[in-house]
């Protein structure tokens, strides 16, 4: 008997708290991750450039210094740089020292290819991109003089790709990490939401009982934040059943201090009637009386029903409220056989308020007991729903479409006011449940009424 409410949208998703903090966290770890990625590549990536800038303008006045400029304009070092990477062929790092374009000497990692020695411009360091030996290089160069005069170019230079290289390696190595850590604070954030939300989640579990009737109040321990709602929804809870209470007392008070002047007036109305001169005018009255009655009575009924239907906490099983029906149905009609075969056990229950599951089942098995011959069966199905079978002529198709009017009696010879059908149906209604008859198959005869709750497509 619970219904499922259908998955939200990708709108109704935006509705739910959890989805929204959800989606809060996702985009901060996003921004968040996005905005340390991008600041430490631009970071490592200028600190990196200035350190090989650095080291190189180094090697570019090392170089400067160690060579020997001997008898001839000949130039030598007099020993190898301290670092041994130009030692190793097409290593990446290379130097050349050339003499106004004619002596050239290079370092052992330069076997092919050449420098431009025209990025060397006069005795300030100056560098550029430009091309060596195994491709795009950044070179650094100087211009010193000769004892004779001449121009010495010192030129250094390392592969682009040694740097590129460097700072991808990075970026993969800060890219895993970072995914690492967006994960780690993703699985936090879920955590938190649902560690967060479970008061929520108990809450609604509370709510869920509280309207299937299972329970009276909203139970259980929750934080300081909720708490006061739930005291707050607990005591509301409460006003609103003593109403009710009250509404029913009412009712009944009410009832009470109608029947004693409509008992008046109709015992006045047959003592008129017995007079000839007055018999017609009687007749009338006696008429009238009755349907205010009849009128009094379920309009009374619906009172009643309309005050419990909305009550939480309203729950009644069903071996509870059928045990003392039967045993006056049995009483009230002792040529009848009321048998009961209960299919969901002794639990069985329906979220309604008992006195007015009493009086929708009573007014539906009495109402088969004047009808039946011989027997009347109440079955409760595996899903709690209650059929009340008996073997009576059944109604035509035309008589069970009006059934639950007021006042419908389809033998006058039969006891009743007409209203048993009707006051069942207006409780069920009153209740969200679906109250229905349809005649046996044949070649069997009686009626069938069966009570069930609305499904999601049910009538």
């Amino acid at each position: 008997m619970t219904h499922h409410a259908p998955l939200p949208g990708p709108r109704g998703l935006l509705n739910s708290l959890r989805a929204r903090v959800l989606l809060a966290i996702l985009v901060w770890v996003g921004l968040g991750i996005g905005g340390i990625w991008f600041s430490a590549t631009r970071v490592f990536t200028k600190h990196i450039e200035e350190q090989y800038h650095e080291e190189l303008d180094v090697h570019v006045r090392e170089l400067s210094g160690l060579v020997k400029i001997g008898p001839g304009e000949h130039i030598e070092l007099t020993r190898p740089l301290s670092d041994p990477r130009y030692l190793v062929p097409l290593s990446g790092f290379y130097w050349q020292v050339s003499v106004d374009r004619g002596m050239i000497l290079r370092s052992a990692s330069m076997t092919r290819g050449a420098l431009d020695e025209d990025v060397a411009h006069g005795p300030v360091i100056v560098h550029r991109l430009d091309n060596g030996p195994t491709g795009p290089a950044i070179t650094y160069g100087l211009i010193r003089k000769s004892p004779s005069g001449r121009d010495i170019h010192f030129v250094i230079a390392t592969d682009q790709r040694l740097l590129d290289e460097t700072i991808a390696r990075f970026t993969r190595e800060l890219t895993l990490w970072l995914l690492a850590l967006a994960v780690a604070l993703v699985a936090t954030g879920v955590f938190i939401v649902v560690f967060g939300f479970r008061p929520l989640d108990r809450l609604a579990q509370a709510t869920s009982r509280l309207r299937a009737g299972t329970t009276a109040r909203l139970d259980g321990n929750y934080p300081v934040e909720i708490a006061p709602l739930v005291d707050d929804l607990n005591a509301y809870i409460a006003h609103n059943t003593a109403i009710v209470d009250r509404a029913r007392v009412q009712a009944g008070n009410l009832a009470h201090a109608l029947r004693t002047p409509l008992a008046v007036i109709t015992d006045e109305a047959e003592r008129l009637a017995q007079d000839g001169g007055t018999s017609a005018p009687a007749a009338v009255l006696l008429e009238q009386t009755r349907l205010m009655a009849q009128q009094i009575e379920y309009q009374l009924a619906r009172a009643r029903s309309a005050a419990g239907s909305g009550a939480p906490g309203a729950i009644s099983r069903l071996s509870d409220v059928l045990a003392p029906i039967l045993s006056a149905m049995r009483r009230l009609h002792p040529d009848k056989r009321f048998d009961l075969v209960n299919h969901a056990g002794p639990e069985a229950a329906w979220p309604v308020d008992p006195v007015d599951l009493s009086e929708l089942l009573s007014n539906l098995i009495d109402n088969a007991g004047k009808w039946s011959e011989s027997r009347v069966q109440l079955v409760i199905g595996e899903d709690g729903s209650v059929r009340v079978v008996d073997d009576g002529p059944g109604l035509a198709v035309g008589d069970i479409a009006r059934a639950f009017e007021i006042g419908s009696r389809f033998d006058p010879g039969k006891p009743g006011s007409g209203l048993g059908l009707a006051i069942a149906h207006d409780i069920a209604t009153a209740y969200g449940l679906a109250l229905t008859l349809e005649n046996r198959p044949s070649p069997a005869h009686g009626l069938i009424v069966q009570l069930r709750a609305r499904g999601p497509t049910g009538p």
